[in-house]
């Protein structure tokens, strides 16, 4: 601005020559600070420098958010996969105690029959020596010497044969009997072995969940330190880009405040010799400038939706809830661990489905059991009282009760407590779960 500075060095001596030393005329203000060009350009390139870097880390930090929203819902899915094996493990806990207890019974009714057979054959063995001994085949020889006629003797030899028929028949049927609790036996027992092995399935499935789990949680745990980093980059340039705004602003105000300058004072200059021209400059005057804010359980939706609202505020604990109310969350090896869950009595999201339906049907605890437990709707005939359901090819992990217009109750995750949210359409799965109606 050299030309300016020049003008007002003119403008200032004319003022001396027309007023004079001595002269009765108002003094001109000091002029404000003027930046010069290359300040404001180069302070409106750090500006746009910062706002780049803020840009590419907001960009940066979005992706790390959808990525551990992508971690959290994994988390989710392996915790109710989790819940699965558990309650995989129990059922299959009760077959094994079941089979061995009727194996066990079948062992006893075999070794009975058998018991009964070797009684059987030494009566029979009995009875064949005291016919041979007396010479005959039908039993005691005193059967017939105390006969009073032939007709007698006869009508006893028949009887007599008839008896020893029978205990034969009778061996015959415990001998069929054995066979038949021998082969129940043996059924029992295989039934056991298989039962046994599922058992150990089931407990190698639980192993691997647990293992899956923990895996999620510590990719999870890396993910969110890595968001928090961001995070803490992302603010300090943020608060860089402030500073270099602010010295922008600044300047950009000196700047406008220098240039009103000038304008006032070019009036000024004007009017002075106007007047100094009609021969007004002794004692006139300059024109002023300047700017002018728990329910009981029922079989009706109505009862159901009463009964998870009547709930609302209870924390979440993972593992949590049955029919009768909230229970002592259990621990998962991480997530739950780490808020604790184990020392809160609350609701996991399936637990909060079981005791609002408590009177209506006895569910599961794992959300994906839940999924197939009544009729599928699809969401467009979605209404009041039906079960909502996110996962994905993985399966469920999560579940929450509709309550009409677009709103839900649920046990979120562990940090929060039953809630009433928006229904989320991101992860839904295509069907609502209507166990009323």
């Amino acid at each position: 601005m050299p030309g300016a500075r020049r003008g007002l060095t003119v403008s200032t001596l004319a003022l001396v020559i027309l007023f004079g030393a001595g002269g009765t005329g108002l003094a001109a203000p000091p002029p404000p600070p003027n930046p010069s060009d290359s300040e404001l350009n180069s302070s409106k390139a750090q500006a746009n420098e910062k706002a780049g870097e803020v840009g590419r880390l907001t960009n940066q930090l979005a992706q790390a958010e959808q990525k551990l929203s992508q971690l959290q819902d994994d988390v989710e899915l392996k915790q109710e996969e989790a819940n699965k094996a558990l309650v995989d493990l129990q059922s299959a806990q009760d077959a094994a105690t079941q089979a061995e207890n009727d194996a066990r019974a079948a062992r006893t009714e075999a070794d009975a029959a058998s018991a009964a057979i070797e009684k059987a054959r030494a009566d029979l063995k009995t009875f064949a020596a005291a016919s041979f001994q007396q010479g005959s085949t039908v039993g005691s020889l005193s059967a017939y010497l105390s006969a009073d006629s032939p007709k007698d003797m006869l009508a006893r030899a028949q009887l007599l044969d008839a008896v020893g028929g029978d205990r034969l028949n009778a061996l015959d049927r415990l001998q069929q009997a054995q066979t038949e609790k021998s082969n129940k036996d043996a059924a029992a027992r295989k039934a056991a072995e298989i039962a046994q092995q599922k058992q150990d399935a089931a407990r190698q499935a639980k192993n691997s969940a647990d293992a899956a789990q923990t895996a999620a949680v510590q990719a999870q745990d890396a993910q969110a330190s890595q968001n928090t980093q961001l995070e803490k980059n992302k603010s300090d340039v943020e608060q860089q880009l402030y500073a270099a705004q602010a010295k922008v602003n600044g300047l950009q105000g000196q700047r406008q405040r220098y240039q009103d300058w000038l304008a006032q004072k070019q009036r000024e200059d004007e009017e002075r010799a106007r007047q100094a021209a009609l021969g007004l400059s002794g004692g006139g005057g300059r024109p002023s400038s300047g700017p002018a804010p728990s329910a009981p359980a029922g079989r009706s939706i109505e009862a159901v939706i009463a009964r998870a609202l009547s709930r609302l505020g209870t924390p979440y604990a993972w593992g949590g809830g049955n029919a009768s109310g909230p229970t002592r969350g259990i621990r998962d090896g991480g997530v739950a661990d780490r808020y604790g869950d184990y020392n809160k009595i609350g609701f996991d999201c399936s637990g909060l489905m079981i005791y609002a339906f408590a009177g209506v049907k006895s569910l599961p605890h794992y959300s994906g059991y839940q999924y197939t437990s009544g009729r599928r709707v699809p969401l467009s005939q979605m209404r009041r009282g039906d079960m909502l359901f996110w996962g994905g090819a993985g399966g469920i992990h999560h579940v929450a009760l509709y309550l009409g217009g677009g709103q839900m109750v649920e046990a979120p995750q562990s940090g929060l407590r039953v809630r009433i949210a928006p229904v989320r359409y991101g992860g839904i799965m295509p069907y609502a779960t209507r166990l009323i109606g």
